[in-house]
């Protein structure tokens, strides 16, 4: 068995009311403590700890209000993300049961939530693992959250890491399990050389974990199978935990906004 982890995004779809059976998230008795602090918070509070403009701090301010565990009017997780990794997950594609099997083998990271699985009702929110928020209390997401989400995680499962060190911090300090951590690289035009492109690394991880849950992924041999997008596993840049896919020509394009030639 296996768990793969990813991360949550910035940002979010609106929450209209779900046609998916709600699901509770594991930890939301916490992350109901953390938002009853964010909206203790004034604007001038957002704006410093989040460092955002005066405009978005006031927007931020508004969803935080806005947040309710109501679920009438959340999303499942894997619906609920915006941004480049979930571009690569094409959630869109998914069978009913490429969605339960999600459930049962995806954990997403959050600031908010601690870990979510797929199929967890959320509701929109904005709020980093890395912030620093007033009140000791609240002031170190990581210590806030302790080894909790960590508990989430089965004691025997292979763990596929495709999430971002500020996320991976609140985890694998606490588990024994193997951690295997792809990476992803593109050839330079102008140098001929692998080297690491934010975005295409972004898009691969959600298309990794996508390849890895339509097809079943189980077992760490089978890893490097991977080719989707262009990418290829490279054997001699590789090591048993950071197996290493290098792609000749980026087939992403178009997959994110951010990234359309």
């Amino acid at each position: 068995m296996l768990t793969i982890l990813l991360h949550s995004s910035k940002t979010m779809r609106p929450a209209p009311a779900s046609k998916d059976s709600p699901q509770s998230p594991g930890l939301m008795a916490r992350a109901t403590k953390l938002s009853d602090h964010l909206r203790s918070l004034t604007v001038e509070d957002i704006r410093t700890c989040m460092q955002l403009s005066p405009v978005k701090a006031e927007q931020t301010h508004q969803l935080i209000q806005s947040w309710t565990d109501d679920y009438a009017v959340q999303r499942p997780a894997i619906d609920a993300f915006l941004g480049d990794i979930y571009s690569g997950l094409q959630v869109q594609s998914f069978s009913d049961q490429d969605r339960e099997y999600a459930n049962d083998h995806l954990l997403i990271l959050s600031g908010l939530y601690g870990g979510l699985r797929a199929l967890d009702s959320i509701y929109p929110y904005r709020l980093e693992m890395g912030y620093k928020l007033p009140q000791k209390e609240f002031a170190n997401l990581y210590a806030f959250w302790g080894d909790s989400i960590a508990k989430l995680i089965p004691a025997k499962n292979l763990v596929i890491n495709l999430s971002a060190v500020e996320y991976t911090k609140a985890v694998l300090p606490y588990i024994d399990n193997q951690v295997i951590t792809p990476k992803f690289l593109t050839i330079s035009k102008k140098t001929g050389e692998p080297t690491f492109v934010t975005v295409h690394a972004k898009i691969a991880r959600g298309a990794f974990a996508h390849w890895l849950i339509t097809n079943r992924i189980q077992t760490q041999r089978k890893l490097v199978e991977f080719s989707e997008l262009g990418y290829r596993y490279d054997s001699p840049l590789s090591t048993a935990q950071e197996p290493v896919f290098v792609c000749e020509e980026f087939k992403g394009l178009g997959l994110s906004v951010r990234l359309t030639q």
